[in-house]
């Protein structure tokens, strides 16, 4: 079977390529821009999965724009919220590029990540897979962090520290002035 899976960023494709490998998928990436800031973070993301790709044989479509404005304008004022968007907008760009190409299935690296809401991931996957036809694939990949960590280190890849959007950088970089509730003026 086809399977199209999201790629947020290298590190977190590791263990979801193979274990799909794995269970017998053919597994094609696909990488989304928009919601990566700064610029120069979503290329360096970019390269770094170029790079891994081409090690582990991996055919990858990259999202050719980079509409920050766009996601911007979708979260303003739903801040707190913002990753039901984000998730929304990621997979439904996934699940309609695996429609164009004929995908048996999609799913995200999203669900290798224990800071991800998985709950909230699988109810927008398999809503977004009943409205285009394209099954989403659940998996929880969190129980081989770990591993996968560890293979990102050794194969000496760039680990960001946060999501990738810009305020999941704030919070990176600002957790005191979160924790506190304070506001920047």
């Amino acid at each position: 079977m086809k399977i199209l899976l999201h790629i947020c960023c290298a590190p977190c494709s590791i263990v979801p390529i193979q274990d799909l490998r794995e269970e017998g998928f053919d597994v094609r990436g696909f990488f989304y821009r928009h919601n990566i800031h700064p610029y120069l973070e979503c290329l360096k993301r970019q390269e770094t999965l170029q790079a891994y790709a081409e090690m582990i044989r991996l055919n990858v479509i990259y999202q050719k724009n980079y509409d920050l404005n766009y996601f911007l304008q979708q979260v303003v004022f739903r801040e707190s919220n913002r990753c039901s968007f984000c998730y929304h907008d990621r997979l439904k760009s996934t699940a309609l590029m695996a429609k164009r190409g004929k995908f048996d299935c999609f799913t995200t690296t999203l669900l290798y990540s224990r800071f991800q809401n998985h709950d909230l991931i699988r109810s927008v996957g398999e809503s977004i897979g009943q409205a285009t036809g394209v099954a989403f694939l659940y998996r929880d990949f969190r129980e081989k962090w770990k591993a996968g960590v560890d293979e990102s280190k050794r194969l000496k890849m760039y680990r960001q520290s946060y999501c990738g959007c810009i305020f999941s950088e704030r919070e990176r970089f600002y957790p005191a002035r979160r924790a506190a509730g304070m506001r920047e003026h």
